[in-house]
């Protein structure tokens, strides 16, 4: 770990929350959110590095039950994970910043920007509509447990509290500038699904198309992708 960035440990509900702050001589913070069953290493590390290089304060943690943090899988949710955004953002108090979520994390950004107000949202390959996991849901609900990543198993609690979540709150009360990327060639959560977000939301919505490039992204597209956040949040003037 670079002497730039610090370990932190924050508690929530009784549990603790591994996170990492790579400080920058700044009060713009960026918060990292990793995907379903990602951690705050695989891709947020060089992301928070980045940002950090290019003046922002970056923090990369994981959500309960991943990585470093404590707690179970299958015991969180959507709502869980809400939380730890909520009390990551909560312990840093920043006063200017975005958040940043990958995949399923984008979904855990959107809803908690509803209720934390970021000056910006960043959305890599976002989960948006609940549609989008409909496949993933019936498994669910048909066998009481799926275990779409090895190890880290969901049962009926996490079906049931995800349609606690629909999207159309998103677009009704959400007015923070919003950077989606997504590659073209995604069969995982299809570009469209963010196209057809774009134009339901109610804010200002900037959408990085990236040929050639699948949900995980090439580290060509990750570059790209930051590159182009990079541009986008000075044109906020973040």
């Amino acid at each position: 770990m670079k002497e730039s960035s610090e370990k932190h440990v924050i508690e929530v509900s009784g549990d603790e929350i591994s996170a990492v702050h790579h400080k920058a001589s700044s009060d713009k913070w960026i918060i990292l959110c990793h995907g379903f069953g990602g951690n705050k290493d695989r891709g947020n590390k060089q992301r928070a590095e980045f940002f950090s290089e290019n003046g922002w304060n970056a923090v990369r943690f994981d959500f309960r039950g991943n990585g470093e943090s404590s707690g179970a899988f299958i015991d969180q949710n959507l709502e869980s994970r809400i939380e730890d955004l909520k009390a990551v953002t909560d312990y840093f108090d920043p006063r200017k910043f975005v958040y940043f979520g990958t995949s399923f994390g984008g979904k855990v950004v959107f809803h908690t920007a509803l209720e934390r107000d970021p000056d910006g949202i960043i959305g890599n390959a976002p989960v948006t509509y609940n549609d989008i996991m409909g496949e993933f849901m019936s498994v669910v609900r048909e066998k009481g447990r799926y275990e779409y990543i090895e190890g880290k198993p969901v049962d009926k609690r996490f079906a049931e509290n995800f349609e606690k979540y629909g999207f159309s709150e998103v677009e009704k009360e959400l007015h923070t500038p919003i950077f989606i990327s997504h590659g073209a060639d995604d069969q995982t959560v299809r570009f469209e699904n963010s196209v057809k977000a774009s134009k339901n939301i109610s804010s200002d919505v900037h959408i990085q198309k990236l040929e050639g490039v699948k949900h995980s992204y090439t580290d060509e597209g990750k570059q790209k992708m930051n590159h182009a956040i990079k541009d986008w949040l000075k044109r906020l003037n973040l």
